[in-house]
């Protein structure tokens, strides 16, 4: 695995440790912690401290451990920094996601399971919920950057007989996620509740997003790692929240642990930003058998509980 010790790849990595699988993950902690590893490590997964761009370190790791399934979820994910340095942004999240495929193709890997991006990938489109035939517009680098890693996934399975499969997330929320960090703003939104300062809204605050909590995400990962479906598959609640709906939320689930939510503060919309974000889940639903189980009440519990 990669990014093992961030957000998504954490609550990944103690699932597969849960369930008695030997986990190695590449990670360079840079925005992970090894903090958010203890547990698992404890348990036996093992941590290598590496870039993914660095070819060399990957390939080591590679040829000792002969990985069966790879989760690929490294990557820069701020879509105001891949805005402010694309090439940055490309190497890690295109020409990283190469290294990975290359490494997994010459040692064996039975499963590549690559962590995209649903609104990032679509832009603003009239076509809502959006299936994953839907035209792909980008509207920053980082969402080009992820539409090229999907398209060396599905070079390396017609070139190379990879088995590959791109989960196109939503907007991710859940426990880890941090609070401080520049993306997520379900995670911000829930330390400002508790350190009782004013959220920040980017925006008239009605643009929407398609919220999916990490513990049903975590599911699709692995339901995909089993599968044999290829291409591109979307990952979200298939429900449409705007950030003025989802501050609502979290004002009622603050309440009932006796926390005032203070009354937004709103900033000038961000540049690559969409306006719209729903996913058409269909395919996820009839050819992966997965759908999202948490509601989004109780998925802002569950970060609140965990601060």
């Amino acid at each position: 695995m990669t990014g093992g010790a961030g957000f998504i790849g954490s609550n990944l990595v103690d699932a597969l440790v849960a369930r008695g699988d030997e986990v190695e993950t590449i990670d360079n902690v840079s925005t992970g912690k090894r903090a958010n590893l203890e547990g698992a490590m404890a348990a036996g997964a093992m941590l290598h401290e590496l870039d993914i761009r660095d070819a060399d370190g990957v390939d080591r790791v590679f040829e000792r451990f002969a990985p069966e399934v790879v989760f690929h979820l490294a990557a820069q994910i701020d879509v105001r920094h891949s805005v402010r340095d694309p090439a940055v942004d490309a190497m890690i999240n295109v020409v990283g996601a190469i290294t990975l495929l290359e490494a997994a193709r010459a040692h064996g890997t039975r499963r590549f399971v690559n962590s995209s991006t649903g609104g990032g990938l679509y832009g603003d489109t009239a076509l809502l919920p959006t299936p994953e035939d839907a035209p792909v517009r980008p509207m920053a680098p980082y969402g080009q950057g992820k539409l090229a890693s999907e398209g060396y996934c599905g070079l390396y399975a017609r070139l190379h007989g990879l088995s590959t499969i791109s989960l196109r997330y939503g907007n991710v929320y859940g426990p880890r996620q941090d609070i401080h960090g520049e993306a997520g703003v379900a995670a911000i939104f829930c330390g400002r509740l508790v350190d009782g300062r004013a959220p920040t809204v980017f925006g008239d605050g009605r643009q929407t997003r398609d919220w999916v909590e990490v513990s049903d995400v975590v599911a699709a990962n692995l339901l995909a790692a089993s599968s044999e479906l290829t291409g591109p598959v979307n990952i979200g609640r298939g429900r449409e929240t705007s950030v003025l709906d989802l501050l609502g939320a979290l004002r009622e689930v603050g309440a009932a642990r006796g926390l005032t939510l203070a009354a937004p503060e709103f900033a000038p919309a961000r540049l690559g930003e969409v306006q719209r974000s729903w996913l058409d889940v269909t395919r996820a639903r009839d050819e992966l058998g997965w759908v999202a189980d948490m509601q989004l009440d109780t998925g802002l519990e569950r970060i609140l509980a965990s601060l």
